[in-house]
């Protein structure tokens, strides 16, 4: 299939949340402090795992990767958006649109992706724990990162280059505030039917794995921890899924909801709000929950923070 540019627009228009000026000055600013809280909590937990030699484990090495996706998740998409309400320009063009879909949509395939691996870490961490550095070895872990950004790659590439096959007639408003593949093909002239398709084909398949493989290992480790004997051990051994769980239900959940509320409303400023909830609150919230529920990511924040030097973690706990 040949693909090239054919369209008019040399530029579109983000909307944004909502056109009412007299809001313009707060979304700017709760936007700003999210998206610095986002930077600064992700870049501590990264600073943390990097320093401490007792967090050198794929477990948090999982973690420190999901936290640089997150700083990439909302630097693809907040800086623009508070760059346009600055300068009252919300325009964008369409090379500077077609480059915003493939980052937003890589950088949010690989954080699903990284959800399932360490859905996977938490399985053979507890259902075969004399195995788990063997199994998850340092260079297993990289080379499964990898192959998860080079899949997201493709997934992203291919919806990309499905965009140029289409043909958009005049300057037009995408009622977002980043160019959200959906909506940008939901605005061409030309029939989009086979982009339409291969967002909910292509994008089941490939959410739909990430989802399976976290079932099927969440449902290994129940079983595994009701043959635990003692209530103490099955505490202990579920605790350490707690802080993954949460971050699975916030993105998986913020990101149903999205799916669910563009299927049954015709609002574009609701579904514009609830795309909030999956490309800017779970990547914010991420750092609070491993930092608050886990004690050894604590005590590492504590002396990164306080510039102390690092004790062993047996003498801590």
């Amino acid at each position: 299939m040949k693909l090239k540019k054919h369209t008019d627009v040399l530029e579109f228009i983000l909307v944004g949340l909502t056109d009412n000026p007299e809001l313009q000055p707060f979304i700017f600013s709760l936007f700003l402090c999210m998206y610095m809280v986002t930077i600064l909590g992700n870049l501590l937990i990264i600073l943390a795992v990097s320093s401490d030699s007792h967090l050198h484990t794929p477990m948090y090495f999982f973690l420190s990767s999901l936290s640089f996706t997150d700083i990439c998740i909302s630097t693809t998409t907040i800086p623009k958006m508070l760059v346009n309400i600055q300068s009252q320009d919300y325009s964008i063009t369409y090379t500077g649109c077609l480059i915003q879909i493939p980052f937003a949509m890589i950088f949010i395939g690989l954080e699903s992706c990284l959800l399932a691996m360490m859905a996977y870490d938490r399985y053979v961490a507890i259902c075969q724990p004399l195995r788990y550095r063997i199994i998850l070895s340092p260079y297993f872990c990289v080379l499964l990162v990898l192959l998860s950004l080079l899949i997201s790659t493709l997934h992203a590439l291919l919806h990309t280059l499905m965009v140029l096959r289409l043909y958009f007639c005049t300057n037009v408003e995408i009622p977002h505030f980043f160019c959200e593949l959906a909506q940008v093909i939901k605005l061409a002239c030309s029939e989009n039917f086979i982009n339409t398709f291969l967002i909910y084909s292509a994008g089941n398949i490939f959410f739909g794995v990430h989802i399976v493989g976290i079932i099927f290992s969440y449902t290994k480790i129940v079983f595994s921890i009701l043959r635990i004997s003692s209530t103490g051990g099955r505490y202990k051994a579920f605790s350490t899924c707690g802080s993954h769980l949460s971050v699975v239900y916030l993105f998986y959940g913020s990101g149903f909801g999205v799916y669910l509320s563009s299927a049954f409303t015709k609002s574009s400023a609701k579904n514009s709000v609830a795309s909030v909830m999956y490309i800017v609150i779970p990547q914010m919230m991420n750092p609070f929950i491993y930092s608050l529920r886990n004690r050894e990511m604590k005590i590492a924040l504590r002396h990164l923070i306080s510039g102390k030097p690092l004790v062993f973690l047996s003498y801590c706990l």
